[in-house]
């Protein structure tokens, strides 16, 4: 009943507001939860770190701009590229010598690669919030008929859109992609059919990095303030969001990440006294997804490599 009074006190513009809102949120857990399931497809092994490469990403992005005066549109490109080789960099130090180790001794290489990323940056930089520079050509609000509107909520879904075309297209329509869907079904036959299993998991990382250095771009334009554990709740949902979509599958990842943000930003808009609680929002689902169907929406039954 409570429920039903909210939608007929919202007006369609309010509503149409929150659609936007929740679109562009998911949008952007979309794009980070992809870089947690190539990872996990193909070594079935959460990159604990990914989160933490979000943030150096935007502060690679911050400095590039404020320190260097480098042109913003040349920064992104150069923070991609950075970010890209940041990721191979952590794989090659923290995950490839233990490629044949337990799982459990990778998993513990996993989080102190990620305590050792937010320790760096609170030494580096600060624990001081910094305020991500505005770009007017993205920062600015636009009136789209009642419904205000930043510019870079618009760009956020087609941004994610497309860098998941191009990413399937990479998948299922290249050489590398693939030996990457080889790699993720037996190390030892791939390996044994000329595949090079390193240089595969490396452009692995350096592909999930540099989309999380995207979607780290975007972030700091939609949300400003940076910290050196800017990663930490968004990188927890973003994992959450590959969950639920069914991690190790590419799709998977967007629709939990859609699902995700839509409903964060839905919870509050109906029931605004639970405004306080919305990052709970994200764990109930987890649990409900791991209650009733622990593969994931589009998740496949797995069985653990040897």
């Amino acid at each position: 009943m409570e429920l039903f009074q909210a939608i007929t006190n919202m007006t369609a513009v309010s509503f149409a507001q929150h659609m936007v809102n929740g679109i562009s949120l998911g949008s952007l857990y979309a794009l980070i939860a992809i870089g947690y399931t190539m990872v996990y497809g193909i070594l079935l092994m959460i990159n604990f770190a990914h989160a933490d490469i979000v943030m150096m990403a935007c502060y690679f992005a911050l400095f590039g701009i404020t320190t260097f005066h480098i042109p913003w549109y040349l920064t992104f490109i150069l923070t991609i590229a950075a970010t890209a080789l940041l990721g191979v960099i952590i794989e090659r130090s923290a995950y490839r010598p233990l490629r044949d180790a337990p799982k459990n001794s990778v998993l513990i290489s996993a989080i102190g690669a990620s305590f050792l990323l937010e320790n760096l940056a609170n030494y580096l930089f600060s624990g001081r919030p910094l305020h991500f520079p505005d770009i007017p050509f993205l920062s600015s609000m636009i009136d789209l008929n009642g419904i205000q509107v930043q510019a870079i909520c618009l760009f956020i879904p087609v941004v994610t859109l497309a860098c998941l075309f191009l990413l399937l297209h990479i998948v299922n329509h290249t050489k590398t992609g693939m030996a990457m869907r080889a790699v993720s079904k037996d190390y030892e036959i791939a390996r044994v059919m000329g595949v090079n299993i390193d240089n595969i998991i490396s452009i692995t990382f350096a592909i999930g990095s540099a989309l999380a250095a995207i979607g780290a771009i975007m972030w700091g334009i939609r949300y400003p303030g940076i910290t050196p554990y800017l990663g930490v709740m968004p990188g927890l949902k973003c994992f959450i969001a590959a969950v639920v979509g069914g991690i190790g599958n590419i799709k998977g990842a967007v629709i939990g990440g859609f699902i995700l943000g839509l409903g964060e930003i839905l919870i509050v808009a109906f029931f605004p006294q639970f405004s306080g609680y919305r990052d709970a929002f994200a764990f109930i689902m987890l649990l409900l997804i791991l209650f009733y169907k622990p593969t994931g929406l589009l998740g496949e039954k797995m069985t653990e490599k040897v």
